[in-house]
């Protein structure tokens, strides 16, 4: 049976050219610093995202949490939105793990964060609160229908930031899908902020990694605060060998993906049972809510596994839908056909 996986990027496999460039991959100890092809990686992703230093570490978690740790101290504040990815899908690491508190403010349909909320977030100079330390944003925002935000925005987030005495952390893990999506430098959204983080191992389709990017100093923190955490690597240039074909061929093609989501949506906008908005969907990533009385988001997701479709259930009503480097438009066919199907018998 033919399988069409949309619960995820994730689920992306490595390429052939990753495969073979990962087997002849130069090689050394990288906590001394020592990997030709982990430095090779780390200046590349510095360089496109236009920051001095990189940094590879094993995931996206672990890339937001020693970004929080290396611009926090211990009982600082990061103001954050109340969809963002570090509050609700990351353990709670900065908590736990860095006693670092969050102040969670609403996210706005596109996936800012208002800035007037944002300033008035700011604590005072009062020994009764944290220290207001950090603002983080997310770009392309997940559970905001994968919206990108755009440079003027990150450009007035990273004054605010500035003329408050503030850090500004970016969590792009899906950067790359943001940068094809406005058709901007991926350098331009990362300007504005002192650190960012970005996803190897979604739509760029490496089979593990993320970097953390920002100024020298900083980078000399985040590593220190990766080795705390455990997540220093010795011959880790097999997979990073996967990480810069990710980054030299893998980034232009996204633009498929973003056209197979935004068809997927279109077809699905109207279909009997479903309900969504085509015009929010950006990027690669497709919300949509089951309507049709005889079923839950669960059970839709069930019917549909059944026949070869994965997508993911996130509420009793809500699905989401991921297009990557696997799914063709004939998939995309495909997959609308099994979803009316479904539904037309139920």
């Amino acid at each position: 049976m033919e399988l069409v996986d949309l619960r995820s990027d994730t689920v992306t496999q490595p390429t052939p050219a990753m495969r073979e460039d990962m087997a002849r991959a130069a090689v050394g100890d990288d906590v001394y610093g020592e990997d030709p092809t982990i430095n090779r990686l780390q200046e590349l992703a510095a360089s496109m995202v236009g920051q001095e230093a990189g940094l590879f570490v094993p995931s996206g978690t672990m890339g937001n949490l020693i970004a929080v740790l290396a611009h926090c101290q211990r009982g600082d504040e990061v103001i954050l939105g109340t969809k963002a990815h570090t509050y609700l899908y990351e353990a709670g690491g900065i908590s736990a793990l860095g006693s670092v508190h969050s102040c969670q403010i609403p996210n706005q349909p596109d996936g800012t964060l208002a800035l007037e909320a944002i300033e008035a977030a700011i604590r005072p100079d009062d020994a009764h609160h944290p220290i207001t330390r950090l603002i983080t944003l997310e770009n392309t925002h997940n559970r905001c229908n994968g919206t990108p935000l755009s440079v003027a925005y990150m450009q007035r987030a990273g004054t605010l930031a500035r003329r408050c005495g503030l850090k500004l952390h970016v969590d792009g893990a899906r950067l790359f899908n943001a940068a094809v999506a406005l058709g901007v430098p991926a350098a331009a959204l990362a300007a504005p902020a002192d650190s960012v983080a970005f996803c190897l191992s979604k739509g760029l389709a490496a089979p593990v990694g993320s970097l953390v990017c920002g100024s020298v100093a900083f980078i000399a923190r985040a590593r220190r605060m990766r080795k705390q955490i455990g997540g220093g690597m010795r011959q880790a240039g097999v997979l990073a060998a996967a990480g810069i074909v990710a980054l030299e061929e893998m980034v232009a093609r996204l633009a498929e993906d973003h056209q197979n989501a935004r068809d997927l949506a279109r077809a699905l906008a109207i279909t009997d049972g479903l309900r969504l908005d085509p015009d929010r969907v950006y990027t690669n990533i497709v919300f949509f809510d089951v309507v049709h009385p005889a079923l839950t988001a669960a059970a839709l997701a069930a019917k549909l596994d059944a026949r070869g479709v994965r997508v993911l259930a996130l509420g009793p009503r809500s699905l989401r839908a991921v297009t990557h480097y696997h799914i063709t438009a004939d998939d995309i066919a495909w997959t609308i056909d099994t979803i009316r199907s479904v539904l037309g018998a139920c």
